[in-house]
């Protein structure tokens, strides 16, 4: 079983910045692609940003230029620097990491709890 727990979110003005941060935590062979979703309300959650264990991080148009993603294998953490922020950044933001149970086992995705970003003066 694996845990992803969030932490950072809260309240900015618009403007502002804020980083999240993001770690997998328990039994699994390895941790694949890790990422961040959000979801306002009244919308669809929407994929912001995602960066696969070795290979090159991809951020939505929406936040392209503004948001940075990042990790660090050794702790299994993903992190999102989220400058510039808007109004309409507002939302809950949930991590996601794909973890394999076992050597060449199953892909499976979890997801951690949510954190809610209000962007707001």
């Amino acid at each position: 079983q694996v845990q992803v727990v969030e932490f950072g979110g809260g309240l900015v003005q618009p403007g502002g910045s804020l980083r999240l941060s993001c770690a997998a935590s328990g039994s699994f062979s390895s941790i694949n692609t890790m990422g961040w979703y959000r979801q306002a309300p009244g919308k669809e959650r929407e994929l912001v940003a995602s960066i696969p264990s070795g290979g090159s991080p991809d951020v939505a148009d929406s936040v392209k230029g503004r948001f940075t993603i990042s990790r660090d294998n050794a702790k299994n953490t993903v992190y999102l620097q989220m400058n510039s922020l808007k109004p309409e950044d507002t939302a809950v933001y949930y991590c996601y990491a794909y973890s394999r149970p076992y050597v060449a086992g199953p892909l499976v995705r979890y997801w951690g709890q949510g954190t809610q970003v209000t962007v707001s003066s």
